[in-house]
Parts: C-alpha cells; structure tokens; sequence
C-alpha cells in the first residue's frame, strides 16, 4: 500500500471513530433525556401503554443501538442506531405539529410545544442519525474498497 493510500485510509478510519462517537453521544443525550421524562408521562395511556412506557422503550432501545455501535461498529449496527434517533425525531415531530389522537395502542400525545429537553433530544437524535448513516456509508465504502483488492 502506498503512503498517500495509507494515509488516506487513515483519515477515513479516524472520520469513522469520529462519526461513531458522534452517534453514541446523541443517542446518550436521547436516553437521558427520555429516562428523565418518563414519570411525568406516565399519566398519559391508553388501555395497553403510557406515554412514559413509550419513553423508556425509546430510551432503552437508545442505549442499545449505543452500545452496539461503539462495540460492534458495523454497517447494519449503524443503520439500526440511525433508526432508532431518526424514529424518535420522526415520533417527537409528528406529536409536536400534529394531533394524531391515539393511534391503535398508543395514547393521544400531541404536544404543540418546544422546551429545552425537548429541544435537546430533537437535535441529539437529528445529529446521532445523520452521524450513523455517516459511519455505515462509510464502512460502506470501506468495505467495497477492500473486496476489490
């Protein structure tokens, strides 16, 4: 391998970490916050599920898809963390501009406001997602690279 091929590799390697840490930070700012908030959901149910039921699965699934990608740091890995932020920015979203009402076993959970927890879980799962779909195109590519060698 060539110097500039190494050194190039290398760049996309520490990019990669980088990309994959990024991910695990918004995803822990997502857990956080929907740990934090679950009790005061609680209230809001229907006859099979709370809001905060709602909100620690979300949290839990958070820390997972985490946990996954700083161990396992694979592409599918980064694909499913990038599914559980872009799902619950998706979620937030919707319930904060739209009144749905209840959806099958979910409660009603429209809020058509913005506080700071609310506000810091939307860009930590806006960042986390476009981070880990950052990292799977990458060791994507990465991927395709060495296979052709």
């Amino acid at each position: 391998m060539s110097d500039h091929a190494r050194t190039r590799l290398t760049g996309l390697i520490s990019v990669a970490t980088a990309l994959r840490l990024i991910t695990v930070a918004g995803l822990a700012v997502d857990a956080r916050v929907h740990f934090r908030l679950a009790p005061a959901y609680d209230g809001i149910k229907s006859s099979t599920v709370s809001q905060g039921d709602l909100f620690r699965i979300e949290a839990v699934a958070a820390v997972i898809a985490a946990l996954a990608i700083l161990v396992l740091g694979k592409p599918i890995v980064a694909l499913a963390a990038a599914s559980v932020a872009g799902g619950g920015l998706v979620a937030l979203l919707v319930y904060r501009y739209f009144d749905v009402g209840s959806l099958g076993p979910l409660p009603p959970m429209y809020e058509p406001a913005w506080y700071p927890d609310k506000t810091h879980t939307a860009w930590a799962q806006a960042i986390a997602t476009v981070a880990a779909l950052g990292f799977a195109a990458l060791a994507i590519r990465r991927t395709r690279r060495e296979g052709r060698r």
